[in-house]
């Protein structure tokens, strides 16, 4: 399998003045780049990391108490989750990967919690351990303002009005999930994955990774590549929402993890997303003579499906409930 080297992937600059030029350019070729001068301290980094470990290190027992609920939020067990509506990969074994996952925090009397919004309410948190929430929720909130500059940065890349995408991230449906994948078994079957090969079905996907290694992308030619940890630098990769919005300009890059290394891999992405309520259709500014490429997407339903195609929790024909 070819390596792809740091210098092989393109890097994108946030500080830069053509900072959304870098960011159409990258995405329009190799769809993953790493991004640099986020503004992220890295002490928030390593606070975040650590607080992944002691969840991940906890008794089996005590993060079933905070098991993923109907609201996508908590602790989702290792053999739950497994790419079903993939075309990339015929998946029929679970991911090999446990996390913890929050989104946006909506109080019980919050305005989309008394609508009905599909997924609105508050995250599970791990009581047993009290400095867990403060981190996990700080960087949350910080990543929020790094998303908001990159709707900024890909709406001036495609030309688009400044504010044709941020209104639609008002409030922005938002997950941190902290990943920890064991390594893999040496006599593994081939389609054993950590994350079976998939598109992200979102906006953006904003990686912070360990420095074990084990994230791949596949490029252009359909070889798989490797994707190798550069410190201090996120990985982001265009999702799904973004690749209808930007009439298939920018691309949704397939992408999967196989622990190779024989360690403990730990990863954290944050995807930001448009509010659950929107409705996408290709940008003016990316559609030509030829018309738009896609129908509009109600974002919440296309959400649903996926969410119910890939966990157990999710499944209608497995739970009741809402």
């Amino acid at each position: 399998m070819e390596a792809m080297t740091p210098s092989s992937i393109p890097t994108v600059d946030l500080s830069a003045l053509d900072a959304a030029a870098q960011m159409v350019e990258a995405y329009s070729t190799a769809g993953f780049a790493y991004l640099v001068n986020h503004g992220v301290h890295p002490e928030l980094l390593a606070a975040l990391f650590d607080a992944s470990r002691q969840f991940h290190a906890s008794s089996v027992d005590d993060k079933q108490t905070i098991a993923l609920d109907h609201l996508h939020r908590g602790f989702i067990a290792i053999n739950t989750s497994t790419d079903r509506n993939s075309t990339l990969a015929e998946v029929t074994k679970p991911n090999q990967s446990e996390s913890f996952m929050l989104m946006r925090e909506d109080s019980p009397g919050s305005q989309h919690v008394r609508a009905g919004r599909y997924l609105a309410g508050p995250n599970q948190w791990p009581a047993w351990l009290p400095d867990f929430q403060p981190v996990v929720q700080r960087y949350h909130d910080t990543m929020i303002a790094v998303g908001m500059r990159l709707v900024e940065l890909i709406a001036e890349g495609l030309g688009a009005p400044a504010d044709e995408l941020a209104l639609n991230f008002e409030p922005p449906t938002t997950w941190l999930r902290l990943l920890h994948y064991p390594p893999r078994p040496p006599a593994a079957a081939d389609d054993l994955y950590g994350s079976a090969p998939h598109c992200d079905f979102g906006f953006v996907t904003i990686l912070a990774q360990d420095n074990v290694g084990g994230l791949q992308v596949q490029g252009v030619d359909g070889q798989w590549l490797d994707v190798p940890p550069v410190e201090g630098a996120f990985v982001m990769n265009v999702g799904d929402m973004l690749h209808r919005w930007s009439n298939g300009r920018l691309r949704s890059t397939p992408h999967r993890v196989i622990n190779h290394s024989g360690a403990q891999r730990y990863s954290c992405p944050f995807f930001f997303d448009p509010f659950v309520g929107t409705v996408i259709s290709p940008l003016a500014s990316c559609v030509g003579a030829d018309g738009p490429r896609f129908a509009p997407t109600d974002f919440g339903q296309f959400l649903r499906n996926e969410l119910e195609a890939a966990y157990d929790q999710h499944d209608p024909t497995t739970r009741s409930g809402s």
